[in-house]
């Protein structure tokens, strides 16, 4: 691979010494500069437009030509009049200004091509064809070739370093402006413009009391001839793997026009291509943001959901799954606004797993382990949701959302492990969740805006659990010998007399019922009072509210079928549960805004009187107490686009019912779990510097990021290991100690003619303290990634990604100490053959090392499309993945209590051959 990394570096060498630079500056005839003017460049004997730039704040602008070349160069700028100019390019570089005169009449010089960007304001709009070269798909291979915008691995798009958190198609939202299924879903051939929305508020009233400067969303305009038409694209595919026949079916269809939208998109394959993952799905929360989210109260709910084993990078063993999604909207008239949604997925996976586990400390017992696991997956999910929008004029706006979801999802385990012996494990849950959001926006007048926010949520999770391990009746008094380990108990004895299991049985059969219901509602009022161009003050009254119930019981299942009840042998702990806990929390928030020159400083303070209950075994425990809690956010408007933000956050948390419930618990066969009625909040202090700058000029894109947070009397756990055995119980208590995390990112972007260049930093340390057999352990971990890559952008000739990705990780557990490298090189290519042709292929290879045992793998992956011309209906693709049969990958991992080198069995290679139609 190091072979082809220098042909193509060499080859980048040669493309940047075969250009010269042609720059100057664009004026208005009056002298001044002119910003954001645009200049294009098109080869005459080609008709091709084959460079473009935008002046910066000094009207400077800066191309990339080929030597000995004939251009017709074009300078456009809003209000002014275009002008044309042909100039040929030699070996040494031009420099040339352009003089504009304001346009008083029709005639103008009518330009080619369309300007590739144009900026107006907060709105950056791209035109789709500039950046085309025939081999997109989707509009994810369109996105990542414009300057400023990046599509991550998982399909997020990112802006100038800031996540994008809205799409939308022709001002409407997609699937809630999820950015995931817009980038792997809407074709390319659809796409007319790209139009970056800066500083995006979802109400119009508030746009200008609110923060919304690391806000953006994309609106997608749709060519022409896609509106109030049905477009998209319908696959068909059969292929071979050495397990079998593969199939797959992929209708996606979209319809638009200024009244509705509908937009539907199927996926039935059995060849892991996921649509969404399930975790994916499970955080698909419909654009939802909680009233107090600001507030200075965090409260975690937690989740009962299973302890589903996630997929690593959408991959496994065996994928089968079906996905359905429709989506609408509807505007009957101007004033009204009517959209929804709904998500059908269905999956059935099989995982298999060998990992070897190093536990922390040597000196407590604790022995290494080795398991083999085999996991199926059944899941089936549902997502329903409804919005309307009300709008009667510019000064009330009501919102109101309603989401459901159900699911039913099991898991059936086996596992082998060199301690316990075998074990097999059966997980199943129906829970529902349903989430209503009101938000009424009123505008009084000019100086006095109203805003209220209402959510509530209803939550109902039913996990039951089943362990069945093997047990010797004879041995289980027998206890933990070192010396004599044959002779010892099982290792699952002293567990199973714990929870008062009958240990004279041939198999341990233990089963947990949990039933949790939760009811919460957040809501506040603001009221924002405009005291000048400068300065704003908010008001905030709000109010949480969550109850929730939390019911337990743990049985055994005999030998001959019987269910019995278990009686826990731990001094006062019971194998049920049944708690009710309330939290509430009563606020009143104010916060200052202030401008002055570049800065804009916004001081805050909220009030909090806080009250905690938890009502269990006829024991009440409260907790009732007053906070304040300041934040401050300062920032920096450097230049348009490059700012300075720094933010300070004091926050309480709140954990959720489970903590506190003092009756024992399973959370699997190797953990059982007692909460403590008395636990208290934990207290936080955040502080996060950024910096963003992307200039147009020369195409830089540089982000960073900086995070302190230190959390006091944080929730911990204290874990005891049976003796001999991996297998542990904890209980949680407010730590005394201190924990802290630090973490900072960043991000050099730089286009060099056809050529982007990148180099992405993350840092990552944290210390945390718990304790395992009475002992304190103090875990520090500090990570640092490096990432590297450079990718071209020709129009004509074959473009290539490279990428390097470097690791290193060292960590402290108690005793042991650990480094993990990785190094991961990456290529990806794509060219268009003959026009008709299109052939892409991506390689990635890793390599990880742990205490100096190295271990690699190397996914190769290509496939090769055909269609007559870009208007072809019809077009066809050989798809191969895993092409060298690769049949498992290996990590390493850093627990809280242990590291472990993990081989994960995937998909072996694939063979399809797809037939896609455009409508």
């Amino acid at each position: 691979m190091k072979y082809i990394f220098t042909l193509l570096l060499l080859f980048v060498a040669n493309t940047i010494i075969a250009q010269v630079k042609f720059e100057g500056v664009v004026k208005d005839a009056e002298g001044e500069a002119l910003e954001f003017a645009n200049v294009i460049a098109i080869n005459k004997e080609s008709k091709v437009l084959e460079s473009y730039a935008v002046t910066n704040e000094a009207g400077r602008y800066k191309l990339n030509l080929g030597k000995n070349t004939t251009y017709t160069i074009q300078v456009s700028y809003i209000g002014y009049k275009n002008f044309e100019q042909e100039i040929t390019t030699k070996e040494e570089s031009i420099n040339q200004n352009f003089d504009l005169l304001i346009d008083n009449s029709l005639d103008e010089v009518e330009l080619v091509y369309e300007m590739p960007v144009t900026i107006s304001g907060d709105t950056i709009t791209y035109n789709a064809d500039s950046f085309k070269n025939g081999t997109e798909r989707k509009l994810g291979d369109v996105l990542e070739k414009m300057p400023g915008v990046e599509v991550t691995d998982e399909g997020e798009i990112e802006v100038e370093g800031k996540t994008v958190g809205k799409v939308m198609v022709d001002g409407k939202d997609f699937f809630d402006g999820d950015s995931k299924l817009a980038t792997k879903n809407i074709p390319a051939n659809a796409i007319d413009k790209v139009q970056v929305l800066k500083n995006y508020s979802n109400n119009s009233q508030l746009s200008g009391v609110t923060n919304n400067q690391d806000n953006i969303a994309i609106n997608i305009k749709l060519k022409e001839g896609k509106k109030n038409f049905w477009f998209g694209t319908v696959t068909a595919g059969v292929g071979d793997s050495p397990d079998g026949g593969l199939y797959l079916a992929q209708p996606k269809l979209f319809y638009y026009s200024p009244e509705k939208s509908i937009n539907f998109i199927g996926d039935i394959n059995n060849i892991g291509e996921l649509a969404l993952s399930r975790r994916d799905i499970f955080n698909f929360g419909g654009g939802f943001q909680q009233p107090s989210q600001q507030s200075g109260t965090n409260i975690n709910l937690g989740s009962n959901d299973l302890g589903f084993r996630q997929l690593q990078n959408n991959q496994a063993k065996d994928i089968n799954t079906k996905f359905g999604a429709a989506n609408f909207s509807y505007s009957p008239k101007s004033s009204l606004e009517l959209s929804g949604f709904a998500i059908f997925a269905s999956s059935r996976i099989d995982l298999q797993e060998n990992s070897s586990v190093l536990y922390t400390n040597n000196d407590l017992n604790i022995p290494d382990e080795y398991t083999q696991s085999n996991t199926e997956q059944k899941s089936d999910l549902g997502l329903l949701k409804f919005s309307t929008t009300y709008k009667p004029n510019a000064n009330n706006q009501l919102d109101y959302d309603i989401i459901g979801r159900i699911s039913k999802d099991e898991q059936i385990n086996g596992t082998y492990s060199t301690v316990v012996g075998g074990i097999n494990q059966l997980e199943d849950t129906d829970p529902y969740k349903i989430n209503q959001n009101l938000n009424y926006y009123y505008t009084l007048d000019d100086s006095n805006i109203f805003a209220l926010s209402i959510q509530h949520l209803l939550q109902d999770e039913d996990p039951f659990y089943n362990a069945l391990l093997e047990n010797d009746p004879t041995n289980n008094d027998n206890g933990f010998d070192p010396d004599n380990p044959e002779n010892d108990e099982d290792s699952y004895d002293g567990t199973a007399e714990d929870i008062g299991l009958d240990r004279s049985q041939q198999y341990y059969s233990v089963n947990q019922e949990k039933f949790v219901k939760t009811n919460q509602l957040d809501a506040k009022l603001d009221y924002w009072n405009i005291l000048n161009k400068k300065s704003d003050i908010n008001f905030t009254v709000g109010t949480i509210y969550s109850n929730q119930q939390f019911d337990s019981n743990i049985f055994q299942t005999l030998d001959d079928g019987t269910d019995v009840d278990t009686n826990s042998n731990i001094t006062g702990v019971s194998d049920v549960n049944d708690i009710k806990y309330t939290f509430s929390d009563v606020y009143l928030g104010m916060h200052y805004r202030y401008k002055t020159g570049k800065f804009t400083i916004s001081p805050g303070l909220s009030a909090h009187a806080y009250g905690v209950k938890n009502d269990q075994f006829n024991t009440v425990t409260t907790n009732n107490f007053f906070r304040l809690l300041p934040d401050l956010n300062v920032r920096v408007q450097l230049k348009s686009s490059e700012n300075l933000n720094l933010s300070y956050k004091m926050q309480t948390q709140f954990t959720d019912v489970n903590q506190f419930a003092r009756g024992l618990v399973l959370n699997n066969y190797n953990s059982t779990f007692v909460g403590n009625p008395s636990l208290e909040n934990s207290l936080s202090h955040n502080i996060n510097l950024s910096y963003f700058s992307f200039n147009m000029f020369n195409y830089t894109n540089v982000f960073a990021f900086l995070n302190y947070s230190k959390n006091i009397d944080n929730i911990r756990t204290e874990s005891i290991f049976q003796p001999g055995s991996v297998i542990r119980s904890s209980t949680p208590f407010n730590s005394d100690l201190a924990d802290e995390t630090f973490t900072a990112s960043g991000r050099f972007q730089r286009r060099f003619g056809k050529l982007q260049a990148s180099i992405r930093g993350n840092f990552n340390f944290s210390k945390y303290n718990q304790f395992i057999n009475n002992l304190l352990s103090v875990n520090k971990s500090f990570t640092q990634t490096y990432t590297p890559s450079i990718r071209s952008n020709f129009r004509e000739a074959p473009n290539f990604e490279l990428s390097y990705r470097y690791s290193l990780s060292d960590n402290d557990q108690g005793d042991r100490t650990t480094k993990i490298i990785t190094n991961s090189p990456s290529i990806a290519f794509d060219a268009l053959i003959f026009k008709k042709f299109t052939f892409a292929t991506d390689y990635g290879y890793t390599r990880q090392t742990l205490e100096g045992n190295t271990n690699s793998f190397g996914l190769w992956n290509a496939n090769l499309m055909y269609r007559k011309t870009n208007e072809s209906k019809w077009e066809y693709e050989i798809k191969a993945t895993n092409i060298l049969d690769v049949s498992s990958k290996l990590t390493n991992s850093v627990g809280g209590f242990s590291v472990s080198t993990s081989e994960y069995f995937i998909q072996p290679r694939f063979l399809t051959f797809r037939a896609i139609y455009n409508l």
